[in-house]
């Protein structure tokens, strides 16, 4: 038993987080019309929370044009309760992006802002398994909470279109640079041969190769290991790592941290696909034995970048729930 509480504390290490989260969302709901309620919760055992996607589709769930000031100021505060002060600022802007694709897009009024969606899954409870999603068009955060012990936070999804806006008002923005510009700094610190190691494939996937697959296993192992890097480069890598952790608040990035460095540094790969020059059709991964980080940016000649990052054992709270069932088991608390 101590066991079990010890391995589920790994996915969020101050529970106070997870509990923001439950109050923020009581207060969500507290304060939605009945209307509203009604289309933002859904059965915690909905299939529908395992069916996740970052294209403008539809959605179930309450959309934040069907909500007034009130409610979208909920839905922004829930958000900042997961998300860090830059991950906030990245979701916001690309929410933002837009309006600029409904200005440069020969169809661009099709593109709305408001349009993202927000779901519970369960009741929020402080004992109970529950969860949220926040998606819409390049924008899916999947959250899932044990009570107010832990959570667990992928899968995640950031994209940007443009990846760099080349004209108006938002000219010169690039929502996710540091994700192209940690990846392109380690690169170029790996001499001959361990770039031709890292550079798999002289092509892209044309897309994140995993797609919104509900769970995912390991890809085939391609790039260059963590074991062939020296120290500055391994440091490199993990600065990398973090970019991505860092979208999230500082014990969900924690928790990711631990589940990265569970395996091995040693034993995680760096891989690079298609052009090496900016501005250019590219692709990387990074894979260690329980986590996968996809890049892409095949569309718009390189200039449309999608990133998601996957737990092989964790997503949805995959992991966290088996421990959390266990733990209940053990208690007078029932499901």
């Amino acid at each position: 038993m101590r066991f079990l509480l010890f391995v589920l504390m790994g996915f969020l290490s101050l529970p106070a987080h997870a509990q923001a989260m439950r109050q923020a969302a009581e207060a969500l709901l507290a304060g939605f019309p009945e209307t509203a309620r009604g289309k933002v919760v859904r059965a915690f055992d909905d299939r529908d929370r395992l069916d996740w996607h970052y294209t403008p589709r539809s959605r179930n769930g309450a959309a934040l044009k069907e909500l007034d000031a009130r409610g979208r100021e909920a839905v922004h505060a829930l958000l900042r309760t997961a998300l860090s002060a830059s991950g906030y600022r990245k979701a916001v802007n690309i929410i933002e992006l837009e309006l600029v694709l409904r200005e440069i897009e020969t169809f661009g009024m099709m593109r709305d802002p408001e349009r993202y969606h927000l779901t519970i899954y369960g009741k929020p409870d402080a004992k109970a398994a529950w969860g949220w999603r926040f998606e819409g068009h390049h924008l899916s955060l999947n959250f899932t909470l044990a009570g107010d012990r832990a959570g667990a936070d992928t899968p995640s999804f950031f994209g940007s279109n443009p990846a760099m806006v080349t004209k108006g008002a938002k000219k010169g923005l690039r929502v996710l640079a540091a994700e192209e510009d940690e990846a392109r700094t380690l690169l170029g610190m790996l001499d001959e041969a361990q770039r031709r190691e890292a550079v798999f494939e002289s092509r892209t996937y044309g897309e994140i190769v995993t797609g919104n697959a509900d769970k995912v296993d390991p890809l085939k192992a391609a790039g260059i290991a963590a074991a062939k890097l020296d120290e500055k480069q391994r440091a490199q890598l993990m600065k990398l790592i973090v970019v991505y952790a860092g979208s999230f608040e500082p014990a969900l990035a924690k928790a990711r941290l631990a589940r990265v460095r569970d395996g091995g540094m040693e034993n995680i790969r760096f891989g690079w696909a298609g052009s090496t020059e900016r501005g250019r059709q590219h692709y990387y991964r990074v894979q260690g034995p329980r986590f996968l980080i996809e890049y892409d940016a095949s569309q718009n000649d390189g200039n449309h970048v999608h990133t998601v990052w996957r737990d092989f054992s964790g997503d949805f709270g995959r992991d966290l729930l088996r421990q959390h069932y266990a733990l209940a088991r053990g208690s007078s608390h029932r499901h």
